[in-house]
């Protein structure tokens, strides 16, 4: 059902809802965004029965959604120190 290189997914996730906040997507929405194109995605992409679709591409949008925040916060929090 789920390959190691589905993992892939998520950072395109991650990447089509930064297009979407550059073309002016509140930012507040960006994770809800990610959700939903994972579950699109999931349901879309994988070979498997729905209730597995749907779970799997849940878990890829809100990976893409955590990555972003996670990543979001680093890069604040080293802004802080150096400035």
């Amino acid at each position: 059902m789920f390959e190691i290189y589905d993992v892939a997914i998520i950072p395109l996730i991650l990447g089509v809802v930064e297009l979407f906040k550059r073309i002016g997507l509140p930012a507040k929405y960006s994770p809800l965004v990610a959700v939903a194109l994972g579950l699109i995605v999931g349901v879309v992409y994988l070979d498997a029965s729905l209730k597995e679709r749907v779970l799997v591409g849940i878990m890829f949008g809100l990976s893409a959604s955590g990555l972003y925040s996670g990543t979001k916060n680093i890069v604040e929090k080293g802004d802080e120190n150096n400035g």
